[in-house]
């Protein structure tokens, strides 16, 4: 039997509280449990929100946490994390400016400031592409790959085929190295070659491609291998 919400003492339902007091009024676990909605067979759903948060160092780590991570967590399975991936990108989309102006990429460290929050302790390699327009300004940027922690493969044509998609006239890639290092590897080289390389011939070049590692990022274009 699943402990569910309903099974806790009225005063400490999470549910109750948000009608009574407004969602501002509750603790991160409380906001949790709510989306969770029930618990497991040995600890109700308060307390698996309560574990949950405190595996994390910080609330903001669940803007970076995958489904694979979630699902290594005890007492959650596949509905509970989509539920809360859902929740997360959700809160992200209402905390972007609608008309907000399109930032205006001048410098590699630009989008280091910008997507080493977004890498920040991740365990495995993941894969952004910031699309651009002819005035180096972003017109979006999507996540192409995330690997395992030692290993990141992608195929070209997911690049292009979203550089495409969003009407994209220049491309950015970059991806973070959990160890920290941000020296590039032979792999990545001749990744940033081949890709280099398709975009000539399609006349979507890439303008730099970007490794972050622990607070600081090493920048192809800016070491003139691009």
């Amino acid at each position: 039997m699943n402990y569910k919400i309903k099974d806790l003492p009225l005063d400490e339902r999470p549910r109750e509280k948000l009608k009574e007091k407004g969602a501002e009024n509750l603790s991160n676990e409380e906001l949790i449990a709510i989306l969770l909605r029930t618990g497991n067979k040995t600890e109700s759903v308060k307390d698996l929100a309560i574990r949950i948060t405190k595996d994390l160092e910080n609330i903001q780590e669940l803007n970076t946490i995958t489904y694979g991570d979630l699902i290594k967590i005890k007492g959650i399975k596949e509905a509970k994390a989509l539920t809360l991936l859902a929740s997360i990108e959700l809160g992200k989309r209402l905390t972007t400016p609608r008309n907000q102006k399109k930032k205006k990429v001048t410098t590699a460290e630009d989008l280091y400031e910008t997507f080493r929050i977004k890498t920040m302790n991740l365990k495995q390699e993941k894969l952004f592409a910031v699309f651009l327009n002819t005035k180096n300004e972003i017109l979006k940027y999507e996540t192409i790959f995330i690997g395992t922690q030692n290993k990141s493969v992608t195929h070209p044509r997911e690049i292009f085929n979203a550089a495409i998609k969003n009407s994209a006239v220049k491309i950015i890639l970059l991806h973070n190295h959990p160890t920290g290092d941000v020296t590039p590897s032979q792999e990545d080289i001749a990744f940033t070659n081949n890709i280099k390389e398709i975009g000539n011939l399609m006349q979507i070049p890439l303008i730099d491609h970007i490794i972050i590692g622990e607070n600081t990022f090493f920048s192809f274009f800016d070491h003139q291998m691009l």
